[in-house]
């Protein structure tokens, strides 16, 4: 069968199938390049401005000492001899999140983690994302995180990044897909601004988007933009990975079906966490209280939640104020989880106070997120998977009595496991975590326990914005040439008027209720630019050209969504 197409809309198609115009790919990479730039720089100041405002607050005024991973840090050690203000950890969490709640009002949108948004602004907004996002996520998110909100920064910086290049977009006068790159572009750059993993956060910039596929188009400006704002964080404060550990993890045949194992006990504590996460989600939006002040209730319950906690180990370790990663980010736990530490217990002990932290961990991240604190969700996830793993792999090293079994090791594979799961991004976050490591060791073992937990949460996912593919997103619902199909003759042809008797006409001839696909072969079939249409009686009721076919289908085809305001 011949192709369904008129001369102009082939002329269209040929158009936009042709080489890419090198050109429009230069533009693109440079644009992508300045949104590194600028995302890199806000990335920076948001790094800093959060140990700044955490050093302050939680360690010189409430002497407690915060867990921080190996690379997390710029400042040196406060006085580790200051009193700790147990009181005061009761209520800076609701002060902070009380100033962020009043803050979000601003963007009502910046409540909460920050991926869903900009997932659905990609999707649904056309990558469109208000200017004052940026400015609003940011300082939200210092309140809720500087005084000890259960959350990490990355979230944020998805939308702040998104936000960055959507205004890049906006100044450049970009076109609709290329603003919609860039924003994928400035989510990448702002994770990689923060975690340092430009590779990893290329790679979830754009496979977070989808459940089951990922956005090809913006992969390349993603990494371009990644590595740029790299660069610019490592120029400011040195290139470091975020966890340290002692040495190499050798791949040991022997422990694969231990990895198996862990997976399967992760993918049961990930649908724990989210059933947690959702539940606090549900209870919240039924409270009769404006928005802006549920997140102060969160931060009341997330203190009375934690200082207990704090005050029980740090008696049990006799160290008042010591961190135990509840508070913050958590990465710190992680890191012990990972290399061990002085206070931190051996053998059955040490293994029972990880999965205790990794528990508790839940809960706070539920209480500080659930009600819509600005803290994102993607450092829990991966706290909450590390302290399980590493409680994991003492206990397996106990059992099987081999000294070979790194807990480390099982820490860094379970903290992958667990986004990957629930975020449906197996690849980003097998990178992520070998680059998080500074090392490929764990690579096997990774690529395991990510296929068992990609199937095994199939039907939960962190984010509910996420579309399965490309196909169902509604950027990429473009009408294929079946949309002739579908019409009729009579929703295009122009109407004539032909009074007197029936005029008889040769063949071709079309029917207003013929389908638009059918007519268009006919038009081809004969080579002809227009047709008459006949009603059963054979008298002339409408012209069809073939330039009305084509602005049918461009029209259908080009249909946007509608504007978001830039404000």
């Amino acid at each position: 069968m011949k192709p369904v197409v008129t001369r102009e809309l082939l002329t269209t198609i040929l158009r936009e199938a042709t080489p890419v115009d090198l050109r429009i790919v230069g533009r693109t990479l440079l644009h992508a390049a300045l949104v590194g730039i600028v995302a890199g720089l806000m990335g920076a100041a948001f790094f800093a401005a959060l140990e700044i405002v955490q050093r302050f607050l939680l360690e010189y005024l409430g002497g407690y000492r915060i867990l921080r991973a190996s690379g997390e840090t710029f400042m040196r050690e406060l006085d580790a001899g200051r009193p700790f203000r147990w009181w005061l950890l009761l209520f800076l969490p609701t002060a902070g999140a009380l100033a962020s709640g009043l803050i979000s009002q601003l963007a009502p949108e910046t409540r909460g983690g920050g991926g869903d948004a900009m997932i659905d602004a990609f999707h649904r907004k056309g990558g469109v994302i208000r200017r004052r996002v940026a400015g609003v996520k940011l300082l939200a998110s210092l309140f809720t995180l500087g005084t000890g909100g259960a959350g990490g920064r990355e979230g944020p910086t998805m939308q702040i990044g998104g936000a960055l290049g959507s205004w890049v977009g906006r100044v450049l006068n970009v076109t609709p897909s290329e603003r919609r790159i860039l924003t994928v572009a400035g989510v990448a750059a702002g994770i990689a601004a923060v975690f340092r993993t430009p590779l990893g956060a290329a790679l979830l910039a754009v496979e977070v988007l989808y459940r089951d596929d990922f956005e090809s188009d913006a992969l390349i400006p993603a990494v371009l933009a990644s590595v740029t704002a790299y660069s610019v964080v490592i120029s400011i404060f040195g290139e470091s990975t975020l966890f340290a550990h002692p040495g190499r993890f050798p791949f040991v045949i022997k422990h694969l079906w231990l990895y198996g194992v862990l997976a399967i006990f992760v993918t049961m504590l990930a649908s724990a966490f989210l059933t947690s996460l959702r539940t606090v989600q549900r209870a919240s939006a039924r409270l009769p209280l404006p928005e802006w002040c549920k997140p102060a209730l969160g931060g009341a319950a997330l203190g009375g939640f934690c200082v207990p906690i704090i005050l029980f180990v740090g008696w049990r370790l006799a160290q008042p104020g010591q961190g135990v990663g509840l508070l913050g980010g958590g990465y710190g736990a992680v890191q012990v989880a990972i290399t061990g530490a002085p206070w931190l217990p051996t053998g059955w002990s040490g293994a029972a106070l990880l999965l205790f932290l990794c528990l508790s961990k839940i809960v706070a991240s539920s209480l500080t997120i659930g009600t819509g604190g600005s803290a994102g969700d993607f450092a829990p996830a991966l706290v909450i998977g590390g302290l399980f793993g590493g409680a994991f792999g003492r206990a397996a090293q106990m059992l099987t009595g081999d000294p070979r079994v790194d807990p480390g090791a099982f820490a860094l594979v379970a903290m992958g496991t667990f986004y990957g799961g629930i975020s449906h991004t197996p690849l980003s976050s097998l990178v992520l975590v070998c680059e998080l490591a500074g090392s490929y060791d764990l690579l096997v073992p990774l690529m395991l326990a990510e296929g068992i937990a990609f199937v095994a949460l199939r039907k939960k996912s962190l984010y509910h914005a996420q579309v399965p593919t490309q196909r169902e997103s509604p950027i990429h619902q473009t009408p294929s040439l079946d949309l002739l199909r579908s019409a009729r003759v009579a929703q295009v042809m122009r109407p004539v008027s032909v009074s007197g008797v029936p005029v008889v006409l040769p063949e071709p001839r079309v029917g207003p209720e013929d389908d638009l696909r059918s007519a268009t072969e006919t038009l081809l079939r004969h080579k002809l630019r227009e047709i008459p249409v006949v009603d059963p009686t054979g008298q002339i009721v409408g012209l069809l050209d073939e330039a009305d076919i084509s602005r049918f289908y461009l029209d259908a085809s080009t249909k946007t969504p509608p504007p978001v305001p830039a404000s």
